[in-house]
């Protein structure tokens, strides 16, 4: 009988204060160059993926036609691109999260982005956000037309999109300080 009670003495009490004095003065990773805990991928994976399932919508609110794309352009470009890059140019900063935030205009596998991804399932990413990651929940920012012209173009990413879609999302390239001097001169 001492044996059973110590045990759960171990298990109740001693178990978690010992895992709240690591956390405490032992070094958890918790700087974005650390090394992740172990199976971190999967425990935030799992439940994340679930929700999104259960809730994401399974019908698109809005028609993928050149006015929405291009509107979802303008959106990606005020919102999205300084994290998620631009066509042709990745993030400078991107790597430098953790996790990595997606180059959204890089291929993978078969897929452009998150192209693989139902329009639903990157409704619901933009409109919630998700924790510990830096991606912010819009649905206070922005209205429920601009959440699906994005979506709308993520989904569409490795498909050829409207020419005023892809001006937008092509970087503008900046004059050089040396040009701009050799300007302020003329």
């Amino acid at each position: 009988m001492g044996r059973i009670v110590l045990g759960i003495v171990v298990g109740v009490v001693l178990v978690p204060l010992m895992v709240l004095a690591w956390l405490r003065f032992g070094h958890p990773p918790v700087a974005v160059a650390d090394a992740p805990f172990p199976r971190e991928k999967m425990l935030t994976g799992i439940p994340l993926h679930a929700r999104i399932a259960a809730e994401r919508p399974k019908t698109v609110a809005l028609m993928a036609d050149e006015a929405n794309l291009v509107a979802g352009a303008e959106v990606y470009r005020d919102q999205c691109a300084a994290c998620h890059g631009y066509h042709g140019k990745p993030s400078s900063f991107a790597a430098h999260m953790y996790p990595r935030a997606s180059q959204l205009w890089e291929q993978h596998g078969d897929a452009i982005g998150v192209s693989d991804d139902p329009a639903g399932e990157t409704y619901w990413k933009v409109a919630n956000g998700i924790r510990l990651t830096g991606m912010p929940a819009y649905r206070l920012i922005l209205n429920d037309n601009e959440i699906w012209q994005v979506s709308l173009l993520l989904a569409n990413a490795d498909k050829p999109l409207p020419p005023g879609a892809i001006s937008i999302l092509r970087p503008q390239s900046q004059p050089s300080a040396a040009s701009a001097e050799n300007s302020a001169k003329r």
